[in-house]
């Protein structure tokens, strides 16, 4: 029996399950808010073509709309300034094998709860690392907090000062670089902390994830379903031509425990 043989085998018979990590699109689901003098991410838009009906009577289909960075979305290296020059560091250039790995999910959902403002350190990957082992090279790393279960106004939580949600502080990018990792993701609209534009460098997740040719995975959810390790991830994003990103459906497999 081959490799994929054992794997399909377990997955027909829920030794191994599937866990879908990902919001659903629509009309209402938020997107960041940056300053009114910048560009803003579009919101997702869907428009009926036909509905079995005399624009076509036998066929029901939609158009589409929204921004590379709508919804639970892929971010590549191109997507920040430190990554315009990373090579296959767009959407369809990456090599396909990046979207399937390992997982690791860091689990801050005490810290968050207790502060909007709460931001991983490097000690709590060093204290994650003492009770599971290293974060190998190559893995992805998913920061839990359980912001995915907010909704509407409360997911942005934006006030006066700008949005206030959790995220990695710069040193703790660091950290995960120096492990090799291959991606980051949390269950926010951004990788980055809201408040992170005051941080040095500002938006480290995206300034040094990107710069060093590593990905981001934002607006997740259900990380909470998720063991600290163990599972594979599955995230590919659309193969659009010089994309800086990508609406996906981000799927998760877990090996049931005896």
């Amino acid at each position: 029996m081959t490799v994929l043989d054992t794997l399909t085998k377990a997955l027909a018979g829920g030794r191994v399950q599937v866990v879908d990590l990902t919001h659903t699109l629509d009309p209402d689901f938020p997107v960041i808010v940056l300053p009114a003098e910048f560009g803003q991410c579009a919101r997702f838009r869907m428009d009926e073509v036909s509905a079995y009906d005399h624009r076509g009577p036998a066929w029901k289909w939609h158009n589409i709309s929204m921004s590379e960075h709508t919804g639970t979305h892929f971010d590549a290296p191109i997507h920040w300034v430190t990554g315009r020059d990373v090579a296959n560091g767009s959407t369809d250039a990456i090599d396909p094998a990046a979207f399937i790995g390992p997982v690791c999910v860091i689990d801050c959902s005490v810290g968050a709860a207790a502060d909007e403002d709460y931001t991983l350190q490097p000690a709590e990957i060093e204290a994650w690392e003492a009770a599971h082992g290293p974060i190998p090279a190559g893995a992805w790393v998913l920061m839990r907090t359980d912001w995915s279960r907010r909704q509407g106004a409360e997911y942005l939580n934006l006030r006066a000062d700008g949005a206030h949600s959790p995220g990695p502080s710069p040193n703790a990018v660091r950290a995960l670089l120096d492990r090799g990792i291959i991606g980051f993701g949390t269950e926010c609209v951004g990788t980055d902390a809201g408040q992170a534009a005051h941080f040095d460098p500002p938006y480290p997740a995206h300034a040094m994830l990107h710069g060093a040719g590593k990905y981001g995975l934002q607006c997740l959810k259900n990380l909470d379903k998720l063991p600290p390790t163990g599972a594979v991830l599955i995230c590919p994003p659309l193969k659009i031509r010089g994309g800086t990103g990508s609406p996906l459906r981000v799927l998760a497999l877990v090996e049931e425990i005896a």
